[in-house]
């Protein structure tokens, strides 16, 4: 059935579920996962007149504080993925639109299914808010589980 399952995480306990849903799934069929955390890319600080200027994070201050949330994220998905003894790896990037990053690992990583945790946000308040799951849904080829 699923041999491969892209999990991607923001560090957030809402993910955290959805990496343990995913990780039991993939021990269920005995597939393999690859957890995936997409930050935003670094946007040098803008000034206009008239502003006072507060000094912003160098890049490479913002690529270690972004790779040290990464590598928090992402040692769940390793935890739990040793815990329940399935092969395992873990993808770290920058991207404008994170559905977009997931959707582009998921076919790097030759995946053939996605476990991805949602808020459950509907109606006006995922228009507002967008939502990186609907997105992924709207756009994925491959078979995507939501947990909430």
């Amino acid at each position: 059935m699923y041999r491969h399952i892209l999990i991607p995480t923001d560090g957030s306990k809402l993910a955290a579920k959805g990496v343990r849903a995913g990780v039991r799934l993939a021990a269920a069929l005995g597939a393999k996962v690859t957890g995936v955390c997409v930050v935003p890319p670094y946007v040098p600080p803008m000034y206009g007149e008239g502003i006072v200027y507060v000094p912003g994070r160098s890049p490479s201050e913002y690529r270690r504080i972004s790779a040290a949330h990464a590598k928090k994220a992402l040692a769940v998905v390793e935890v739990e993925a040793q815990a329940a003894r399935i092969p395992y790896a873990t993808r770290f990037l920058a991207g404008q639109q994170p559905w977009q990053a997931i959707l582009k690992t998921a076919r790097a990583r030759k995946c053939d299914a996605i476990v991805i945790a949602s808020h459950g946000r509907g109606g006006l308040g995922g228009l507002i808010l967008g939502s990186e799951t609907s997105h992924v849904l709207a756009n994925s080829k491959l078979p995507v589980l939501v947990v909430r």
